[in-house]
């Protein structure tokens, strides 16, 4: 077993995680209280925007449906009258500088969570300086700018915050990194304006969310058919996600056999990590089919999944951000 196994087996099952990160979760723990109050004394510098700022992320490392709420949340802003746009680190890719997506990132060097929410049709800016790239979401025109993964991120100030949660294995043992999957202590949760728990079961003041598919996407060529054409047969599935288990079952729901392939959150494909002799389907989540379609084969296809989330939910967001709107 890997460290990395024995860490998730302790995280969130009945393994033991070893004695040396008792104490390395000590200080991981006082160091972000710390980090937190260099920011509210002003010793660390907070950039507040001329727009509203919502962020999305997590407490818990690891998939837990961002990107798919993230999405859901521009399309519905857009809707709503707004012009949204997305900033992000750019996690996996090189690119240091802020940079404002054009139509086909590449996700060597941006990363492949902006490709994907580049590709719902949304202005993405990439780059380590959070708020240098938020900035070019506003000369792009956007008067709302919606953090991605940026719950920790405290050098960019925000107006909402919203928590997603595994709604399966919620926060595992409770313990912070790297004794357990705990980015910010629980009480973090508090003090955020929205939870979303992303299936499982519910806590009081959780907002439900489905991630909901039913298609499948060629990557060769972008056709489409249902998934449930794949009913009954073997396939080989591959996820580089935090989560790859969640995309396993989904499939494994729709009656599909399923020969795991899980890869580390991020993962660079080659043309070799899918090279599998047999010739059977080989299903992706889109997240990993941006960075497999420069060399993919026509019986490869990603698994689309969109956050269906209650309509109450957004009416909320919206009048929270209208609330902010000068009159």
């Amino acid at each position: 077993m890997t460290l990395a196994e024995r860490l998730e087996s302790a995280w969130y099952g009945p393994g033991r995680a070893p004695w040396w990160t008792a104490p390395l979760a000590v200080l991981y723990g006082v160091a972000m209280r710390w980090r937190r109050v260099l920011y509210r004394l002003g010793l660390l510098k907070q950039v507040r925007l001329p727009v509203p700022v919502v962020v999305i992320g997590n407490l818990s490392v690891g998939g837990t449906g961002k990107t798919p709420v993230t999405i859901a949340v521009a399309e519905v802003l857009r809707r709503r009258g707004y012009t949204p746009g997305v900033v992000s680190r750019g996690y996996g890719g090189s690119q240091v500088e802020p940079m404002l997506l054009d139509a086909a990132p590449d996700p060597a060097r941006v990363g492949d969570e902006p490709c994907l929410i580049r590709a719902s049709d949304v202005a993405v800016a990439v780059g380590r300086d959070r708020p240098a790239a938020a900035r070019l979401l506003l000369d792009a025109g956007c008067d709302v700018v919606i953090a991605d993964d940026g719950l920790q991120h405290y050098a960019l100030a925000r107006d909402v915050e919203i928590c997603v949660i595994d709604g399966v294995r919620r926060f595992g043992n409770g313990r912070l990194l790297p004794a357990g999957p705990l980015r910010e202590p629980l009480s973090r949760l508090q003090q955020v304006d929205f939870r979303i728990s992303n299936g499982g079961v519910l806590a009081p003041g959780d907002v439900p969310m489905q991630l909901q598919g039913g298609l499948v996407r060629a990557l060769a060529d972008d056709h489409v058919k249902p998934l449930s054409d794949f009913a009954g047969q073997t396939v080989h599935a591959v996820a580089a996600i935090g989560h790859p288990q969640r995309f396993f079952a989904s499939l494994r729901t729709q009656g599909i056999t399923v020969v795991e392939h899980a890869f580390p959150d991020h993962h660079a494909f080659m043309a070799a990590d899918l090279a599998f002799a047999d010739g059977r389907a080989v299903l992706m989540t889109e997240k990993d089919a941006v960075k497999c379609r420069g060399f993919a084969q026509a019986h490869w296809w990603a698994v689309p999944v969109r956050a269906v989330l209650p309509p109450v939910f957004y009416d909320d967001l919206v009048a929270r951000l209208a609330a902010l709107r000068p009159h």
